[in-house]
């Protein structure tokens, strides 16, 4: 039996939620009207998107339901508290870091209003059905992987915030499936971090678990799932030191003693040469070293053996030198990582020619394209209703939430 994430895990913006302060307009505007002429129409809301993919954002989108799903008992003090909330948050980070005193006090006042807004919350998502795929779940285009039913008063305004999640995390999800897959058993490690706002970390990691990546660059990125971050010696470090790559590493190994020990070896545009210092001096404390060579440059020991073959980058001509030149010496225990510019179309690539790679580091290739879902009216008290060109369908493989 699958597991679904708890609601808690997405430290979701509760009063935002409920207000449709994070929502297109619209959407809240659909609920008051429904509300103040006293429609309750029982509707089946049905979210699909067009492509293949592996689904994923469904227990976060289940949480927004969660927390979101109802109405207020009294609108007009409902947004003077909203208001008043909002500007407490806005007030408070202007003191976090010069008057902790002054923070505190505006944080105990926003909680105190947190509470009054929870007192005129009543909460409807008991009265919802819910029938829903997994997350990591692969999907069909078209495919209905969620049906909402219940009063479209009640959820109207969440459907721009579980179309969003569900869109995001599907994306991630099915783009690093894509690259393992394509990696044929070989480790991948999620490093895009740096490509995208920090706020979205938690779930992206949690979306590239369910893609079947190994290991994630930040502490957030695990979070959801319990996983630690790992990376290499970065070139800023190395900078740090001179442009001595090997004092480098050796001072990254002595303050990380618990970490598998990687050797970031492009730094001189010899990966070779960098390689073979760090093993030499480090010997088995080296767990593996990691080309990174820049899609503009050509490293310096392939200069020699120009030939049919696009030279620059992190190339299989540079990778196997690179192995070769480490087995001669006795260190086959060195693992070679390579990243930069890897797609899934790359790492296919590599494996077809069976070039000796143990780990591929992808970074912005994770956040390429786009996984848009819908969500339709498609039934009306139990009878069909949809615009055209949409229908009702239903999906035996979904689950009752």
């Amino acid at each position: 039996m699958k597991k679904r994430l708890p609601s808690h895990v997405f430290d979701l913006p509760v009063q935002e939620i409920r207000r449709g302060y994070r929502s297109d307009i619209y959407f809240w505007r659909e609920k008051i009207a429904l509300e103040q002429h006293d429609l309750h129409p029982n509707v089946t809301m049905q979210i699909f998107q067009k492509k293949e993919a592996i689904l994923c954002g469904v227990d976060e989108a289940l949480a927004i339901l969660l927390v979101g799903a109802g109405r207020y008992s009294d609108y007009q003090k409902v947004y003077q508290l909203f208001d008043r909330f909002i500007e407490l948050k806005s007030k408070a980070r202007e003191y976090f870091i010069h008057d902790k005193k002054k923070y505190l006090q505006l944080l105990d006042e926003k909680m105190k209003v947190s509470e009054e807004l929870d007192s005129l919350w009543i909460s409807e998502f008991e009265q919802l059905e819910i029938n829903a795929l997994y997350d990591g779940d692969a999907i069909d285009p078209w495919e209905s992987i969620m049906l909402i039913s219940g009063d479209a008063a009640s959820f109207a305004h969440l459907e721009t915030l579980y179309l969003g999640v569900l869109a995001r995390r599907t994306k991630v999800a099915t783009n690093v499936f894509n690259v393992v897959q394509a990696a044929a058993g070989k480790t991948v490690l999620f490093f895009p971090a740096r490509f995208d706002h920090w706020s979205v970390q938690g779930g992206d990691g949690y979306a590239a678990y369910i893609g079947g990546a190994s290991g994630v660059s930040t502490e957030a990125q695990g979070e959801w799932w319990g996983a630690k971050a790992a990376g290499t010696v970065p070139h800023a470090l190395i900078a740090a030191v001179g442009g001595d790559t090997v004092m480098a590493v050796k001072i990254f190994g002595e303050s990380y003693p618990e970490v598998n020990l990687v050797a970031l070896v492009d730094f001189d545009n010899d990966c070779v040469k960098t390689a073979m210092e760090c093993a030499r001096a480090l010997g088995e404390k080296l767990w593996g070293v990691r080309l990174d060579t820049s899609e503009n440059l050509v490293d310096k020991s392939i200069i020699t053996e120009m030939g049919p073959f696009r030279p620059n980058g992190v190339i299989p001509e540079l990778v196997d030198k690179t192995r070769r030149a480490l087995d001669r010496e006795g260190f086959q225990h060195v693992k070679i990582i390579v990243s930069g510019g890897f797609s899934p179309e790359k790492i296919a690539l590599f494996e077809r020619e069976g070039v000796p790679v143990d780990a591929y580091g992808v970074g912005s290739a994770l956040f390429n394209g786009s996984i848009d879902f819908t969500a339709d009216i498609v039934l009306l008290e139990g009878n069909p209703c949809a615009k055209v060109g949409r229908s009702y369908r239903p999906n035996e493989r979904l689950c009752v939430v």
